[in-house]
């Protein structure tokens, strides 16, 4: 075998090892994600009018260790979980989120996946960017701690921001008559929902993603787990 057939088959090997750590890393913080959204008042928290959710956290967390490509994969896999638990365990605004379940005349339809899907991707994506930015503007080397809270906050906030604003934009009349509001107050509803959950959820997700962060993406930790 000459050097350049050593070469190649080299490369071969390292890149079936990235790939098998990319698909374990992928696994565990999906395994994590799956378990807090089945196991009862761990992942989702129902409200009666909603569901009050931390699973977005091991979504930003995997969007700052392994990028947002990943991230956006997992952001799906959160979409996923809601999806299912909409559909065999509704509430009565389920039907904002999946299409398989309706409330009298209202029923879910493409706007539901758009709903359940697109703002969970986006998790996965920008808490990358936001820390990326804050971490060039502010720190040369090292870990932002800054850039790690503003990413929580904005992982939580692209969730809770879009979910309500588009549901308001696809099932503005459906939710204000689910939830027994008028539709003229339907929009001051929703404000009222961003406030009682979106902030909370966004302050636990800064802390949250601060906490675990600057623990695991240390360079020594970073290297060690493969990353």
């Amino acid at each position: 075998m000459n050097r350049t057939t050593a070469a190649t088959a080299n490369n071969r090997r390292g890149d079936q090892r990235n790939q098998i750590k990319g698909m374990t890393q992928m696994a565990l913080f999906a395994a994590v994600i799956v378990l807090m959204a089945f196991v009862p008042f761990l992942g989702y928290i129902p409200l009666g009018f909603t569901r009050a959710t931390i699973i977005h956290v091991p979504v930003i967390i995997g969007s700052l260790m392994l990028g947002p490509k990943k991230g956006a994969a997992l952001g799906f896999v959160f979409g996923l979980t809601s999806f299912i638990n909409n559909t065999m365990n509704p509430t009565v605004t389920s039907f904002v989120f999946t299409p398989f379940y309706s409330l009298g005349e209202y029923s879910g339809g493409i706007g539901s996946l758009i709903i359940c899907f697109i703002p969970r991707i986006l998790v996965g994506v920008a808490p990358y960017w936001v820390y990326r930015l804050v971490k060039r503007l502010r720190v040369k080397d090292g870990i932002s701690q800054l850039g790690l809270m503003l990413a929580g906050i904005a992982g939580s906030l692209v969730n809770t921001l879009l979910v309500m604003n588009l549901i308001f934009l696809f099932f503005r009349d459906a939710y204000a008559a689910a939830n027994q509001v008028a539709s003229t107050a339907v929009y001051g509803f929703i404000l009222g929902i961003i406030g009682i959950n979106g902030i909370p959820e966004a302050i636990v997700a800064a802390v949250l993603t601060w906490l675990v962060c600057r623990v695991l993406m240390n360079r020594k930790v970073m290297q060690n787990i493969g990353v």
